[in-house]
């Protein structure tokens, strides 16, 4: 028991520290930003008081708690956008200026997906934005969140260890490699301009291959399900490439990917490769998991039954693939429903006719998304059992090694 919960702390102390050394857009940004001409005047702040240029030496982020709030009279407030202020007094929590009080107009829009509302006690995440000769401004960003996002890491950290144990722990290896490759290698990677579908294929790859092998071990049912996946896989991104060209997708239809437009790197982005890419790396999760089940069954199934004929253990594989299949395709499209509910909600209320909604960009790139990643998932069935099925002898020979080691 306590080696488990030693590995539990070890894991979890991974995780948080995983999260401060990711690479994200902004420190890119701070790398580069001296390269970049037209961002020489983003420093400049116009004081509307005194109407002086102000340069901005630093804006950090840090934490602080709320200590108290008190609302304005609806007179003092300046701007017909706000619809209610407060002055609310706040300690630093964290940083140069821990310890440090201020006291701030805070105001609200009415926009309850912006809004900030406070209240003494609350934890939040402040702005502050320093002037120099002591001139500081500190703006409420965000409520700190991260607390809570830790206790449910290590919930799971924890069930996985506590009822998967050994087999829990390689599971919890491989998802950190694949945080890690994709926050430190295909992240940044996609920032400095590589084409996102070769990186793409690269790191599924390496993904599949290490994720299979420590869980399943260097054997046939390995082998078997890497095939299947890659094979899935690659069908999936080739369909949703195709189709995306020929329905002229421009793979900008969400807001993130407008803004992807305006970032300060200067980077070229290939929109129709990044949407190739995440399909590639929304469908693997899944697509593993159907062919590593396909393969062990097989496996098991050979075993238990050494003499059963090459056709009748494919048929086999098959049906298991069979009964995956609707829940695993289910699984794909209500992930992709689930994502897109607040829009699906507004073409419902606003009862759009179906010829628009289906041939809107945002609505196209989320179905062939859907089920380019599905057709994958059931192409990666067959393929896995034919892949079994050529190495059907293997499966004996394997475990009776396996006996004589022990």
């Amino acid at each position: 028991m306590k080696q488990k919960v030693a590995l539990i702390l070890l894991v979890f102390l991974i995780f948080i520290n995983m999260g401060n050394c990711i690479i994200f857009a902004d420190e890119i940004y701070k790398d580069n930003i001296e390269d970049i001409e037209y961002m020489d005047d983003m420093d400049l702040y116009l004081d509307d008081d005194s109407s002086e240029i102000m340069e901005l030496k630093e804006s950090i982020i840090e934490k602080a708690r709320i200590l108290e709030v008190k609302k304005l009279d609806d007179d003092l407030i300046e701007n017909d956008f706000f619809i209610e202020s407060m002055m609310v007094k706040l300690e630093i929590l964290s940083g140069d200026y821990k310890g440090m009080e201020f006291e701030i107009i805070h105001s609200l829009t009415g926009s309850f997906g912006y809004d900030i509302i406070v209240e003494p006690g609350d934890k939040v995440l402040v702005t502050i934005e320093d002037y120099g000769d002591g001139e500081l401004e500190v703006h409420i960003s965000e409520y700190l969140r991260h607390t809570h996002v830790y206790i449910v890491i290590l919930l799971f950290i924890i069930l996985l260890i506590l009822l998967g144990g050994f087999q829990g722990l390689k599971t919890i290896i491989t998802l950190i490699l694949t945080i890690f490759l994709v926050l430190k290698v295909l992240l940044p990677g996609l920032l400095a301009g590589y084409n996102p579908i070769i990186l793409t294929l690269v790191i599924s790859f390496i993904i599949t291959f290490v994720t299979i092998i420590i869980i399943g071990g260097f054997n046939t049912k390995s082998y078997a399900a890497i095939m299947g996946v890659l094979g899935g896989v690659l069908v999936s991104g080739i369909i949703a490439y195709i189709a995306g060209s020929k329905a002229k997708l421009t793979g900008m239809s969400s807001e993130e990917g407008m803004m992807l437009m305006y970032i300060p790197n200067g980077v070229d982005f290939d929109f129709k490769g990044l949407l190739f890419s995440g399909i590639i790396m929304g469908t693997l999760g899944a697509v593993m998991d159907v062919g590593i089940s396909i393969a062990s069954a097989m496996e098991e199934i050979k075993i238990a039954n050494p003499e059963i004929s090459k056709k009748a253990l494919m048929k086999a594989g098959m049906n298991v693939g069979k009964d995956i299949m609707g829940s695993m395709a289910n699984t794909l499209i209500l992930a992709y429903t689930g994502s897109a509910m607040p829009l699906l909600l507004l073409f419902t209320a606003y009862q759009d006719p179906w010829t628009r909604i289906i041939n809107l960009d945002i609505i196209a790139t989320e179905v062939i998304r859907a089920f380019a990643g599905s057709i994958g998932l059931i192409l990666s069935i067959p393929i896995t059992v034919l892949v079994g099925g050529m190495l059907e002898h293997k499966f004996i020979k394997e475990e009776k090694e396996v006996k004589t080691n022990d």
